[in-house]
C-alpha cells in the first residue's frame, strides 16, 4: 500500500508558489502573443491587391504574406516562450521547496526539541540565531516557554522535597521516642507519659502540616477559575476572630496590640478567607519579639476592601521579600526547624489569587513587615491578580 504524502507546509509553500509562477508566466507568454499578432500588421494600411516581392523573385499577395508571417512569428513565440515558461517553473518550484525547507528549518528544531523533552533534558534550547523574523520569535517564544517550564519542575521538585522533609521530622521524632522508650526495661508510668506527650506534640505538627497542604492545594485549585463557593462575608470578622485565637500567644510575648477594624465587605470562600487572615495573624505573632508590636486595620473604599497585618521582629531585606511566598520559607530562611510549616504566605497568595486580589509585602525599618490584602468588595467583580509585589 503506497504512503499518503503528508500536506506539510513546505509542500504547500511550493505548490503555491509554483501555482503563483506558472500563473505569472502563462499571462506574460499570452500577452507577448497577443502583442506580436496585433503588431505584424503591416499591410493593412495597403490597397487590397497589393503584392510584395519575395526574395526568390516570385510575388505573393500582399494580406497573405502577411497572415503566414503572423502564424509564423506567433507559433515560434509560443513554442520558445512554453520552454521558457516550464524552464522557469522548475527552477522556480525547486527553488522555492529549498528556501521554504531553509526558512522552516527552526520548526523542525521546535519538533526534535519538544520530542527531545524529558525530566533530564529541560536544559536544552533551540537558540535560533538566524534572521530576526516570525520564525525566530516562535523560537525564542518556544525557549521562553521552556525556561518556565524548567523553574516550575524545579520549584515542583524542591516543595516536593521539602513537604517531604517536613513531615519526616515528626514521624522521626515519634519513632524515635517509642523506640527509646521500649527499649527501656526500666521505664516506667511517668516516662510513658512524657513519651505519650511527645508523640502528641509530633503527631499535631504533621498534622498541621498536611492541613496546611490541603488548604494550599485548594487556594491553587481555585485561581484562575470561579471559586467553588461565594458567599458574601467580612474581612473584619475573620480578622477578629484570628485576634481572638492568638490572644493567649499574644499576651504571653507582651505585645502591644493596635487594631482599627472597619467594615471590609468581600466575596468569596469563607473558609479560604478565614485562613487568610489566621495565617496573617499568626505569622505576625509567631515572627515578632518580646514585647513588640501588631498593627491590624481593615476597611473598605467602596470598590476594594483590605487588610492590613504588621509586626515589628527581626530584620528582613526588602529584596529578599518575594522569596517569602514561595513554600518553606520561614521569615526568609528556608527550613530552619521554627514553628510552623513555612506554608503561610504561601496559602495567602494562593487565596488572594482565588479571589482577584493583590498582597504587598513592605519590609519595616528597624525590623518587621507589613502586609496587605486587597481584595473586590462584595459588589465588585472578581478579577484573575497579578502576582503579589514586594512593595
Amino acid at each position: 500500500m503506497s504512503r499518503r504524502v503528508r500536506p506539510t507546509l513546505r509542500l504547500r509553500l511550493t505548490l503555491l508558489n509554483g501555482v503563483l509562477l506558472v500563473g505569472a508566466g502563462a499571462i506574460l507568454v499570452l500577452l507577448a502573443w497577443l502583442l506580436v499578432r496585433d503588431a505584424l500588421r503591416p499591410t493593412d494600411e495597403l490597397l487590397p491587391g497589393t503584392t510584395v516581392l519575395l526574395s526568390d523573385g516570385g510575388r505573393m499577395d500582399a494580406a497573405e504574406w502577411q497572415r503566414r508571417l503572423v502564424d509564423s512569428a506567433s507559433g515560434e513565440l509560443l513554442a520558445k516562450g512554453l520552454v521558457a515558461l516550464l524552464a522557469i517553473s522548475v527552477v522556480g518550484v525547486a527553488g522555492a521547496y529549498a528556501v521554504a525547507g531553509r526558512a522552516l528549518r527552526p520548526l523542525h528544531q521546535v519538533t526534535a526539541t519538544a520530542q527531545r523533552l524529558g525530566e533530564a533534558t529541560l536544559d536544552q534550547r533551540i537558540g535560533y540565531s538566524g534572521a530576526d523574523d516570525e520564525v525566530a520569535e516562535l523560537a525564542k517564544t518556544f525557549d521562553a516557554m521552556l525556561d518556565r517550564i524548567a523553574s516550575a519542575f524545579e520549584a515542583q521538585k524542591r516543595f516536593v522535597a521539602n513537604a517531604s522533609h517536613e513531615l519526616r521530622t515528626p514521624l522521626a521524632v515519634m519513632r524515635t521516642e517509642i523506640d527509646v522508650t521500649l527499649s527501656d526495661d526500666d521505664a516506667d508510668a511517668a516516662e510513658y507519659r512524657r513519651m505519650a506527650t511527645v508523640v502528641r506534640d509530633a503527631s499535631e505538627r504533621a498534622n498541621g502540616l498536611v492541613d496546611a497542604l490541603l488548604v494550599l492545594a485548594r487556594s491553587e485549585a481555585q485561581a484562575g477559575r470561579q471559586l467553588g463557593r461565594r458567599t458574601e462575608c467580612d474581612l473584619s470578622a475573620g480578622t477578629a476572630n484570628a485576634l481572638s485565637a492568638m490572644r493567649r500567644e499574644v499576651e504571653r510575648i507582651g505585645l502591644r496590640v493596635q487594631t482599627s477594624l472597619e467594615s471590609a465587605p468581600v466575596v468569596g470562600d469563607p473558609g479560604l478567607l478565614d485562613r487568610l487572615a489566621g495565617n496573617l495573624i499568626e505569622n505576625a505573632v509567631r515572627y515578632n519579639h518580646l514585647h513588640g508590636r501588631l498593627w491590624v486595620r481593615t476597611g473598605t473604599d467602596g470598590e476594594r476592601s483590605w487588610l492590613v497585618v504588621g509586626n515589628t521582629g527581626f530584620e528582613v531585606d526588602q529584596a529578599d521579600v518575594p522569596g517569602l511566598f514561595e513554600p518553606f520559607r520561614r521569615g526568609g530562611r528556608e527550613r530552619t526547624g521554627a514553628r510552623g510549616s513555612g506554608l503561610g504566605l504561601s496559602i495567602v497568595r494562593a487565596v488572594c489569587t482565588a479571589h482577584g486580589g493583590t498582597v504587598r509585602v513592605v519590609a519595616q525599618p528597624g525590623g518587621g513587615l507589613e502586609v496587605t490584602v486587597t481584595l473586590p468588595t462584595a459588589d465588585a467583580p472578581a478579577v484573575t491578580s497579578p502576582a503579589p509585589t514586594a512593595g
